[in-house]
Parts: structure tokens; C-alpha cells; sequence
């Protein structure tokens, strides 16, 4: 991807996805703020639209132009409600991409992030190319531990990813011609 290129834009029946613009910075804003995420990702110290337009730049926009991949945006296709990110995350601290995801509280429960994965995880395999996976959750995150599993993932570790750092689970989900996840 260069600098012009459309965001990378994925359809499936309820949902639509596209690679992050600035625009998006107030949206932004107000998920990385949730108790929830902040429980269970972490405080990414987006305080303004500023720090909001900063994080989208540094983080997913500059992903997806490095690796041709990162969060995406996830929008109801029926209204165009923004209602959270899900995409593929290139960590150094990992030996593969990792899936990530996370919505407003208020879209929890309706199988969107499993739709969201579910695409991006078939993108990941059709267009990139990879035969495996990776996903991180914080230990006591059973919400996402359970979704990660009806992907067909499975836990291979519990560690610490840098030092110091707490320890998070990590799964694993090979990306075979059509894994269970996909079907």
C-alpha cells in the first residue's frame, strides 16, 4: 500500500471494513477510553482527537501501508454505525501477525467480532499469504478467550511478552485451504 492507496475494505452480511483515515480519530477517541479497554487491552494514552489522529497514523494507518495489513474499522453495514476495529497486528514481540479486536460494550454479544475475524482471518490467508496466526488476551479476559476458541484457535502459552510486562495467553490458529474458522 503507498500513502494514496483506498484503505483496505472488507464486506461480509452484517459488517463493513476498511482500513482507518483520520476521520475516524473521534470514534477513535471514545473506544480506546472504555473501561473495557482499558481493562482488557490497555491505556494507549489517547487523551484528544489529536492523540486519537496520532495513534490512528502511528498504529493501524501505518501498518496496513508496512505490512498490508492492520485494524480495520468495523461499521454496521446496515446503518454505517461504527462499533469497533478488528484486523491483523504485526507486534516485534511475536513471531506472527496477531488478530486483534475490540467494539463498544454496547455491540457485545451479536457476533460481529466473530464476523469481523472470520473475514480477516480469510483475507489473511487468500491475499497475504499466511498459513498461521497468533492472539493475545489478557488472562482473566473470558469473553475473548471464548471467541478466540469458536474461531477454532488454541491456547499455547501463557507469558509475558516483554519484561516486566503481566503475562497474557497466547493462541495459535493454522490458516489451513479451509479451516473451520472460515466455513
Amino acid at each position: 500500500m503507498t500513502p494514496d492507496s483506498p484503505p483496505l475494505a472488507l464486506d461480509t452480511p452484517r459488517l463493513a471494513l476498511r482500513g482507518f483515515i483520520e476521520d475516524d480519530a473521534p470514534f477513535v477517541l471514545r473506544l480506546l477510553n472504555e473501561p473495557s479497554f482499558h481493562e482488557f487491552i490497555g491505556d494507549r494514552g489517547v487523551r484528544s482527537i489529536g492523540d486519537a489522529r496520532r495513534y490512528l497514523r502511528e498504529g493501524p494507518m501505518a501498518s496496513c501501508r508496512t505490512h498490508g495489513h492492520g485494524l480495520l474499522r468495523v461499521a454496521l453495514r446496515a446503518d454505517g454505525t461504527v462499533i469497533g476495529m478488528c484486523g491483523l497486528v504485526r507486534r516485534d514481540t511475536l513471531p506472527l501477525p496477531d488478530l486483534g479486536f475490540a467494539l463498544l460494550p454496547e455491540h457485545w454479544g451479536a457476533g460481529y467480532v466473530r464476523e469481523a475475524s472470520r473475514a480477516v482471518l480469510a483475507h489473511g490467508r487468500t491475499a497475504l499469504g499466511l498459513t498461521e496466526v497468533l492472539a493475545i488476551t489478557s488472562t482473566h479476559n473470558q469473553r475473548s478467550m471464548a471467541t478466540l476458541r469458536a474461531l477454532g484457535m488454541s491456547l499455547e502459552d501463557t507469558r509475558a511478552l516483554t519484561p516486566g510486562a503481566d503475562p497474557v495467553n497466547v493462541f495459535r490458529l493454522a490458516l489451513d485451504a479451509d479451516p473451520p474458522a472460515m466455513r
